[in-house]
């Protein structure tokens, strides 16, 4: 189902694919390890960032708190915004309207 939203799916998607990108090793959430990682040229990676942040979108709508690698991903309704905590102190926002 996914998470409630107000703005466009597409922008929402962009913004998300950049934020999971920034996890340094967001990669282990699809079980790879950094051999097969470093394999991929930059389209490829980028393309597995973009489907993390899909499959994260709609798991976001059940499961509230997600570990991605060193990295958490949190829906907040109140806030109507994914928050992307990348390492210990580092935080990036997606908004959702």
């Amino acid at each position: 189902m996914g998470v409630k939203h107000g703005r466009d799916y597409g922008e929402i998607l962009a913004d998300f694919t950049v934020s999971v990108g920034r996890i340094p090793d967001s990669y282990v959430f699809f079980e790879m390890d950094l051999s097969d990682w470093e394999h991929l040229n930059t389209t490829e990676q980028n393309e597995v960032h973009e489907a993390l942040a899909e499959d994260l979108f709609y798991a976001l709508g059940t499961e509230p708190v997600i570990p991605v690698g060193s990295g958490v991903v949190i829906h907040d309704p109140k806030q109507h915004r994914i928050n992307v905590l990348i390492g210990e102190e580092e935080l990036d926002v997606v908004s959702l309207i």
